[in-house]
């Protein structure tokens, strides 16, 4: 089979994109996935996402990680699937859809994604760290010189920790600076530091609140920047939008 695929990335996370409008494609293909997002012997990405029907939706987001498994809500995924919609016809500027964890709406404006988030409570403080899920579980450990920072090496010991070696986490470093906060995150399913990760880098700003920041909080990544503003009442948030740029790489196809 030749499959049609296109290639976004939004600030550095890139993913295919696959219009399974006309369920061609077989999510349960495991080792499919694995063997696409690989970057030696595939197309390569950090995940790959479906683009399905979904009664009383516009579409339905359905997200892998690179391993193949399909994975929690990955936020520059669903920035990159919105930014896709649009230029796939589906959608004009605003859309509500629906991924792993619920209903999303999103707006595109100035070229910018703007993609709701859901709702957070139950964050769990870890001496200084913070646990939280915002569609995807993070932990956050603010850090200092975030530049040379071991991001790979602490992140793999956080992450198969007698915890969270089982589900598996997310892991996020910071830094603030004198206009941003710097994420790095390493993340489960790659294995690896990403460029960039959405729903990690709403779970920063939204710890970061709780030493003094305000909303919106600027992002810095390897990949680029973002902004995630919210409302906060008490320890719970609500109106959670990740903003940022979602652009189209290439487009081509693959036998299969």
């Amino acid at each position: 089979m030749t499959l049609k695929f296109y290639k976004y990335q939004g600030t550095g996370n890139d993913f295919i994109l696959i219009d399974n409008r006309t369920a061609e494609f077989d999510s349960q293909d495991t080792e499919l996935v694995k063997k696409l997002c690989d970057r030696r012997y595939g197309i390569g990405a950090d995940g790959l996402i479906l683009l399905e029907d979904c009664l009383g939706f516009d579409f339905q987001m359905v997200y892998f990680n690179s391993d193949g498994n399909q994975s929690s809500m990955c936020g520059n995924g669903g920035r990159c699937i919105v930014q896709f919609a649009k230029d796939m016809g589906v959608i004009k500027k605003e859309t509500t859809f629906r991924a792993i964890d619920g209903e999303h709406d999103a707006f595109i404006e100035n070229e910018l994604v703007h993609l709701k988030m859901i709702d957070v409570s139950g964050i769990e403080r870890i001496g200084n760290d913070f646990y939280l899920n915002t569609g995807s579980p993070h932990y956050v450990k603010a850090v200092e010189n975030i530049k040379d920072f071991a991001v790979y090496n602490e992140g793999y010991a956080i992450r198969n920790n007698d915890r969270f070696r089982q589900e598996g986490t997310n892991v996020n470093f910071v830094e603030p600076t004198s206009d941003a906060l710097w994420v790095r995150t390493f993340e489960r399913g790659v294995e690896d530091e990403t460029y960039s990760c959405g729903t990690g880098v709403t779970a920063a700003a939204l710890a970061s609140s709780f030493n003094g920041a305000q909303s919106p909080v600027k992002i810095k990544t390897l990949g680029g920047d973002l902004q995630v503003s919210f409302k906060k009442e008490g320890e719970k948030f609500t109106n959670i939008y990740l903003v940022g740029p979602a652009k189209q790489v290439f487009r081509g196809s693959v036998e299969v």
